[in-house]
């Protein structure tokens, strides 16, 4: 082993920089291959909204403090969960 360590950080920034000026290949004997995936993928949805429709998610949004996009996604969470129950 050559004594040294993978950097153990959340900030892209500074793996960015550690990456930058070290090589995988001088940490063999930290690596281990893994079988299941490491990143949970996240798939987009089209909604077609007319543009009233729009307007208005968009108001009902800004009044909860969230973009679009999340308020609408809380909404399918909401529904889907909703869902489930009724299923079970």
């Amino acid at each position: 082993m050559n004594g040294k360590k993978i950097l153990q950080t959340d900030s892209i920034q500074e793996l960015a920089e550690f990456w930058d000026t070290h090589d995988l290949t001088d940490f063999d004997a930290e690596l281990k291959e893994v079988d299941e995936p490491v990143f949970d993928r996240q798939t987009t949805v089209t909604v077609r909204l007319d543009a009233d429709e729009s307007r208005i998610v968009s108001a009902l949004a800004r009044l909860q403090g969230v973009s679009h996009a999340q308020l609408v996604t809380r909404w399918v969470i909401e529904r889907i969960q909703a869902s489930s129950r009724s299923v079970t």
